[in-house]
Formats: structure tokens, C-alpha cells, sequence
């Protein structure tokens, strides 16, 4: 059943934009579910398309210091820390001890020693008044403490945490509202149903930025030139799989046949609620949705807004016939009153 948002029924792109007998469509799956957060397809993408660093800043963002998908990072790994309730699923840290690690008194002895241990764990020797109060427990100063939640309170106040991280890409749209803006056609639709900026005819105007209802299509500021993931189109012609896809050690960036993967998806979203993870589910998979699916999907463990991403999209241009439908008349309305007021004076 086509949804309300959608602008039309399912479709194949590549056909669809004048390619005679093209390809499957191929795109990416991405399972957040086992994504370590390694980077390694930031890197692999980063050096394979020669894009520029983005300045190395320290964003405070747990290990996040890229922050989001611009012209210079066409990959983003997305770090997000989430507090979660003992007894989410599975009872944290079942068996472990809930008692102090260490005595005072016994660590009072182990500071006083004066032998050279070859480490330097933060603590002078010879100082057992401060290796006793560090045995007491971690304090909470806003960061992760020594010792594993619950461990210097008990059972009683034990909380759980967890990081969700979800490698970010371009979503290569059925229904690409850059395509329909650009006015230079500097991005195009290839044989595969992705879409690819050109960058030599780009002339910089940022339509598409604004259309994309991801907010993926960044400008360069030195050069003023939109930029994105092209899904590695030269290898892609050379039958080799993207560059993240082929860094990606857990697997969790899949490339494939988009039909194949959505099949794959599905299997993965029943084997994840069979083992206890009802909240699994996937973005961006359905043909019917307001962009028409996505040739890059994904795995969810949360809501999409939790990762940053918009629940419902649309595509930005599904309205444009209306508008220019009631333009058209308008226009005519205004030169039938002009006519009519005319031909009424000279009367």
C-alpha cells in the first residue's frame, strides 16, 4: 500500500532515469547492531576518494569527532551513550562481586611499597592515605568511573549503559530530490539507481542542499562545490565492492543487490527479536515510504531520531507539479481579470 508522503509507487531508478538494460540496483545495508565503531570505512572512504581531512576537532562527543556527514567526511560513525535500567533484557554484570575491590587497609600496604613497577597508574608510591581513599570506590565526576557500575554501591543502585553506533552515508534516494533541483545536472542518476555529484560541473548554487531531506549534501568552503558519497561509482564499474564496505571488519556495512539486501534485512530484524531484541528495526528499506526507499538502509536498535535521522522523510520536491499547477493558474486567473478590466474600460 503506497503511504500517504510517498510521491509514487514502488519503482526502479536506474530504468526509470533512461538507462536500457541496466544492472540491478545495488546499495548498502548497514546492521547497526554490530557496528564496533572502528572508523575503518571513514578511513577507507577517505582514502580511497582522496577526500580532505575535516580538521581533527575534539567535539566532546564520546568518540565522535566527526560530528555528521559534510564534503570532507562522506562516512559518519555516530557514537551514542545511552543509561539504561538493570534488567534491560539480560541482568548486567549477573555473578560479579558487589564488595569493595580492594580493602583500605591492603591498599595502604601496596602504595607504601618503593619498588619501581615500570607502570605509572596516577598514584605516587609512598602515599597510602590516597591509595585509601581510591579503594573506597570511584566518585562520580561526570565521567565513567574505575570500576564497573554497581560495584562500590550494590546490587540496590547497579545501572546498565550502552552505546549505540551507526555508520551514516549518503541514502542514494529512489526519489532524489537533488536530482530534481540541480539546474546543471551535475548529479545524475548511474546504471546502479545511485546518485553521483559531478563535481567539475557543479556550479556551487547549493540547491541541493537544501532539498535533501537528510541534510547528506554538504558544500566544500573552499571551493563552494557540493560533495557526497558516490557509493565508489569507478569501482562499482570495475565490479569491486565500495571502499567502507570493503574495510568494514564485523560486517556490519553490507553491499549487495538492494532487493537481496532488503530480503537479508528482514531475516536479520526476526533472528534479533527471537533473541530478545524487540526494539531491532529497519530505516529507510520501505518502497513505499516518502522518498520511495532508500539504496542505503539500516539496522536500528532505537527510534531514528535517537540516531539523528528523520523519522518520516519526504522528498522535498513531491509537491512541486501542485505548486506549479495552481502557479499556472493563477497566472491565467490574473490574465483573464487584466483582459476582462481591459476590455470592460474600452467598452
Amino acid at each position: 500500500m503506497i503511504e500517504a508522503n510517498s510521491l509514487s509507487g514502488p519503482l526502479d531508478p536506474a530504468p526509470e532515469a533512461g538507462w536500457v538494460d541496466a544492472p540491478p540496483r545495488l546499495g548498502f545495508f548497514t546492521d547497526t547492531s554490530v557496528c564496533i565503531g572502528c572508523k575503518a570505512c571513514e578511513v577507507a572512504c577517505k582514502e580511497w576518494n582522496g577526500v580532505p581531512d575535516s580538521g581533527f576537532d575534539l567535539l566532546g562527543m564520546s568518540y565522535d569527532n566527526t560530528g555528521a556527514l559534510t564534503a570532507n567526511s562522506w562516512r559518519h560513525v555516530a557514537f551514542i551513550e545511552q543509561p539504561r535500567p538493570a534488567g534491560h533484557r539480560t541482568p548486567p554484570f549477573a555473578g560479579n562481586p558487589t564488595g569493595e575491590a580492594v580493602s583500605p587497609a591492603s591498599a595502604a600496604v601496596a602504595a607504601g611499597t618503593g619498588t619501581d613497577t615500570g607502570t605509572t597508574p596516577g598514584l605516587p608510591t609512598g602515599q597510602p592515605a590516597a591509595a585509601a581513599r581510591m579503594a573506597a570506590g570511584p566518585e562520580f565526576l561526570g565521567m565513567p568511573g574505575a570500576q564497573p557500575p554497581g560495584r562500590g554501591t550494590g546490587p540496590e543502585s547497579r545501572t546498565d549503559f550502552r552505546w549505540l553506533m551507526m555508520s551514516d552515508v549518503c541514502k542514494h534516494c529512489t526519489h532524489a530530490a537533488c536530482l530534481d533541483v540541480c539546474p546543471t545536472g551535475s548529479l545524475f542518476r548511474t546504471e546502479f539507481g545511485t546518485v553521483v555529484v559531478q563535481e567539475d560541473i557543479c556550479n556551487g548554487c547549493g540547491y541541493c542542499i537544501s532539498a535533501c531531506p537528510y541534510g547528506v549534501i554538504d558544500q566544500r568552503k573552499d571551493d563552494g562545490r557540493a560533495w557526497k558519497c558516490t557509493l565508489c561509482y569507478d569501482r562499482l564499474g570495475a565490479g569491486q565492492t565500495p571502499a567502507c564496505a570493503q574495510a568494514c571488519p564485523t560486517e556490519s556495512i553490507q553491499f549487495g543487490p538492494v532487493d537481496e539486501l532488503r530480503e537479508r534485512a528482514a531475516q536479520r530484524v526476526a533472528a534479533l527479536h527471537e533473541r530478545g531484541v524487540p526494539e531491532a528495526r529497519l530505516y529507510g528499506h520501505d518502497p513505499t515510504d516518502g522518498v520511495g526507499g532508500d539504496g542505503a538502509f539500516f539496522l536500528l536498535l532505537d527510534e531514528p531520531e535517537v540516531y539523528g535521522l528523520p523519522p518520516d522523510p519526504v522528498v522535498t520536491t513531491r509537491d512541486l507539479p501542485k505548486m506549479w499547477k495552481r502557479a499556472g493558474l493563477a497566472a491565467l486567473a490574473m490574465a483573464a481579470a487584466a483582459v476582462a478590466a481591459f476590455v470592460g474600460r474600452s467598452s
